[in-house]
């Protein structure tokens, strides 16, 4: 990856559509958990997204292996896709990107209160 690509984010558009093109080829059920996996771990983000490249990689893997392999969706990842998504993502001290972004903000505000009362 170049200086360019990296600028402009065109690597993860390519690697985007790849995931995608990878998804289409899996069965409902599992595009349908596909779907729930993006929108799960997405809040565990950066301001970016390329974090979670290799991590949606893994799971896309371990969907198209199981689904491969016959498999049911409810088998490989249970009732709770929220809490897998999460493990995947780091486990439940992982903090998203509103942690982050709150923690900003307080900083700031702070910083501004500790200049006006000083």
């Amino acid at each position: 990856m170049n200086f360019w690509e990296t600028m402009t984010g065109s690597d993860l558009t390519r690697e985007w559509k790849a995931f995608e093109a990878r998804a289409e080829a899996l069965p409902a059920e599992y595009r349908a958990a596909w779907e729930q996996i993006k929108a799960n771990v997405y809040p565990h983000s950066d301001f970016t997204g390329r974090n979670l490249m290799l991590i949606l990689d893994a799971a896309l893997g371990l969907l198209e292996e199981t689904a491969a392999d016959g498999q049911s969706v409810h088998e490989v990842l249970g009732d709770d896709i929220r809490g897998f998504c999460t493990a995947l993502a780091g486990g439940e001290a992982t903090r998203t990107y509103r942690d982050r972004w709150r923690e900003q903000l307080n900083r700031n505000v702070a910083r501004k209160l500790s200049r006006l009362g000083g």
